[in-house]
This record gives structure tokens, C-alpha cells and sequence, in this order.
């Protein structure tokens, strides 16, 4: 059985605590003010943080930025453009990955990106 992942701002937190900042700190590290960051981190802000926010917070804690945009249910700014690059083969590419394992989608990606190269 797989491990409930944490709310977004519990996992902020827990990371946050892991690298030992306090709350200030990491506020002023992320361009927030403490009290915004401990009402994200206590689930009691309406709207996640922004893009640009979770991808800093990311960079601060050396952490995934899609990983988090995901868990905080933002999307990264590039992809809807991706999408509409090619909007036909995008989302059936999508929906063709949807349920591979997280090895299977690494190996989907290598492919790709080898298939770019390859182009050049």
C-alpha cells in the first residue's frame, strides 16, 4: 500500500523543518511574508501559491519544481503551450502514458528526447 501524500503546505513544511529554516527565514528566502507562508503551510490560504512562488520554494528546499507545482495543483507555464504546439498528438500522447509506471515514463522520456537529437 502506497503512503498518503501529505497537503501541500504540510510537505513545505516538513521540508522547510528538514533543512532547518524557520519560518521567517524561509519567508524571506521565498519573497512571501511569514504569515502568508504559515497559512499556505496550514492549508488556509483559497489559492496555492503561485507558479513562480512554488518554483521558488522548490529551488530554496532543492526540491522538483514539477513535483511541487503538481502536489500544489499548479501547472508549470510552458506546458499549455506545449500542448497547443501540437494539439492532437500532445494530449493523445498523454493519454497513451496515463497509468505507466514512474520508470516507464523516464524510458518514454529518454526516447524522446534521443528522437530530438536525432532530428538535428
Amino acid at each position: 500500500m502506497s503512503k498518503k501524500q501529505p497537503a501541500f503546505g504540510e510537505l513545505i513544511r516538513e521540508k522547510r523543518l528538514a533543512k532547518e529554516y524557520s519560518l521567517r527565514k524561509f519567508a524571506e528566502l521565498i519573497d512571501v511574508s511569514p504569515t502568508y507562508l504559515s497559512l499556505v503551510e496550514q492549508g488556509k490560504v483559497q489559492q496555492p501559491p503561485t507558479v513562480e512562488r512554488v518554483r521558488r520554494m522548490a529551488e530554496v528546499l532543492g526540491e522538483n519544481p514539477d513535483e511541487l507545482m503538481a502536489i500544489a495543483g499548479r501547472m508549470p507555464e510552458d506546458l499549455p503551450g506545449i500542448i497547443r504546439s501540437e494539439p492532437e498528438e500532445m494530449p493523445e500522447l498523454l493519454r497513451a502514458a496515463k497509468g505507466l509506471t514512474a520508470n516507464q515514463l523516464k524510458a518514454l522520456a529518454a526516447q524522446a528526447k534521443k528522437m530530438q537529437k536525432e532530428d538535428r
